[in-house]
């Protein structure tokens, strides 16, 4: 049966980059090879990881998992806006748009608590590197994953049921290039303050709490290796760690510039232009950046490339 909110609006129109007229060329020549790129890399990387048997480590576990995450989260987000790039503007039903939403939420949230336990792995290895063993067993490691995957599934839906909820008695159209939380609130003819206090509320607990988690288990490494006085073993842990450190920046700044500002500060035009940050950049950047800075990955690549 197809989903409908209270005042029978069966769908929505996704303007994506349509309006701007000028831009749109250029827009689609940056943003479709750079998809490409995110999900080739990133199926690449997922496929070396789980190939080579030295790569078996806690730390390519859940490398495995956020390449895994961004392969989803990408083709979820830019499914309408490929769908644009043919059709120009694209129908979406309700049921559709309330089921995009969801899995960008929740895969979204998955992201902030992974990365926590990456920046955690991170810490034991080069703060506890005697008990890094025990303290990052295998079972401990499905267990940090698991627990990532079911916060972010759980987050996902209270937004989806509230906002499936609301009236929308005006313009169908999403001045967006996925059905964004923010771009549907703004087509809304009910009362959103107390959804948007919700959604501030959430997300300084969701991103705000893991983002400053992530960051202390940092400055603690970044601590330790200033100790180490062996300055090959400083620059490796630096290399390691500055690599991770350019991934949260880049992740968690934009999402909150987008997500965590009231509405009165938002615009469609700043919102769509960080929203590929976050959706296609990031993506794509991530298995670069820890390629380029890994010698273990470099190496597994290396045989792989030598066999063939």
């Amino acid at each position: 049966m197809e989903m409908e909110n209270k005042t029978g609006t069966t769908g929505f129109i996704i303007l994506g980059f349509n309006k701007y007229s000028h831009e749109e060329t250029l827009i689609y020549v940056i943003v479709l090879p750079a998809f490409f790129i995110s999900i080739l890399g990133n199926l690449g990387f997922l496929t070396l990881m789980w190939s080579d048997h030295h790569l078996h480590k806690p730390m390519y576990f859940f490398l495995s998992n956020l390449s895994f995450i961004d392969i989803c989260n990408t083709t979820v987000t830019l499914s309408t806006f490929l769908q644009s790039l043919i059709k120009g503007k694209t129908l979406i039903s309700f049921s559709l748009c309330m089921t995009q939403l969801y899995f960008f939420i929740s895969l979204t949230s998955t992201e902030f608590f992974l990365l926590t336990a990456m920046a955690y792995d991170r810490y034991v290895a080069i703060c506890n590197p005697l008990r890094y063993p025990l303290m990052m067993n295998k079972r401990i490691c499905i267990l940090l994953v698991a627990a990532s995957w079911l916060t972010g599934s759980l987050d996902g839906v209270p937004f989806e049921i509230l906002i499936s909820q609301f009236s929308y008695c005006g313009s169908n159209e999403i001045d967006h290039f996925f059905c964004d939380l923010t771009a549907l609130l703004k087509l809304s003819c009910s009362d959103t303050h107390n959804f948007e206090i919700l959604v501030l509320s959430e997300g300084a607990v969701l991103s705000l709490i893991p983002f400053l988690l992530t960051l202390s288990s940092y400055i603690f490494v970044i601590v330790a290796i200033l100790k180490i006085h062996h300055s090959e073993g400083r620059r490796k842990a630096f290399s390691t760690c500055s690599s991770h450190l350019t991934v949260v920046f880049l992740f968690y700044g934009t999402v909150l510039f987008v997500y965590m500002r009231p509405s009165s500060m938002q615009s469609p035009e700043q919102d769509k232009v960080f929203a590929l940050l976050y959706t296609v950049l990031t993506p794509m950047l991530n298995p670069i950046i820890y390629s380029l800075r890994n010698q273990e990955v470099k190496n597994a690549l290396r045989k792989i490339i030598i066999k063939k």
